[in-house]
């Protein structure tokens, strides 16, 4: 179980929990923010750029799809297989975002949406951002609102916790912890990133059904491997009550997703 917690907290998930990400997280949740990043970046046609954490590559796509040449990086080789079927055109690279294997103001652009929240040392990680990024490029970070103020998880992560226990509400809390109070802002600052614009935007989450939200929360991330088949079943039992009122007439699930953007101009 400690292996377990370790692996949600770095947000270590297998490759076939990364495919269910793909297939279903990112067209529920990622990747309608995906556009936002990059276009605070000002990432465009010609623009070297780096997405840190790239998960599946949603991110990735997105730039390259501006003209940008992008380089994209992860420490998850589960996901990194499936980003390679998406986007031949990007070069993805197996690193951690501490240690970034580039140059000095090698990027025009440097991207890193929801993926902060995960790293080892996170001020080393946005450090190594600022460094890769030129003279007037720009660092672009996303991550979400803490998770009591987060329709649908506020009520999500408590359930969780007493079907599958307090490791599994911890596990699911892991993405929100940059959005509680200043955090954000403060670990944007003892990262050393200056003249940081930081804005709140909403996006919303849209699942078919409730058992369609409970099994891409559980099988698309790192509650993979805590819930089996009894435990996800009585899950479903307790949702059908407790999560009711984020289900619409006609069966589907819909609530917003409240984030932040912070974008900061590397001085020369």
């Amino acid at each position: 179980m400690a292996e377990q917690m370790e692996k949600a907290a770095a947000g270590q998930i297998t490759a076939e929990a990364a495919a269910v990400y793909e297939n279903f997280f990112v067209p529920a949740l990622f990747g309608q923010f995906a556009p936002w990043l990059v276009e605070l970046s000002g990432a465009g046609p010609g623009d070297k750029v780096l997405d840190v954490a790239t998960g599946t590559g949603v991110v990735a796509r997105v730039a390259a799809a501006t003209g940008a040449r992008v380089t994209a990086v992860d420490i998850n080789e589960g996901m990194l297989t499936v980003a390679r079927r998406y986007a031949r055109e990007v070069d993805f690279k197996p690193a951690a975002a501490e240690d970034l294997p580039f140059d000095d103001g090698q990027f025009d652009a440097v991207l890193c949406q929801f993926g902060l929240m995960f790293f080892a040392d996170r001020l080393r990680a946005l450090a190594e951002m600022a460094r890769v990024c030129k003279p007037g490029g720009k660092v672009a970070v996303a991550v979400f609102e803490a998770w009591a103020k987060s329709p649908g998880y506020c009520d999500l992560i408590p359930l969780v916790g007493e079907v599958v226990g307090n490791h599994g509400a911890e596990a699911l809390k892991a993405p929100f912890c940059l959005g509680e109070g200043e955090a954000f802002e403060e670990a944007l600052d003892k990262g050393g990133l200056s003249h940081v614009q930081i804005s709140r935007k909403v996006g919303m989450i849209r699942h078919a059904s409730l058992n369609d939200w409970l099994d891409t929360e559980i099988g698309g991330w790192t509650l993979a491997s805590m819930v089996d088949a009894p435990m996800m079943e009585k899950l479903k039992e307790k949702a059908r009550e407790r999560l009711a009122g984020y289900v619409g007439a006609d069966g589907s699930v819909s609530f917003e997703a409240p984030a932040l953007f912070a974008v900061s101009t590397i001085e020369a």
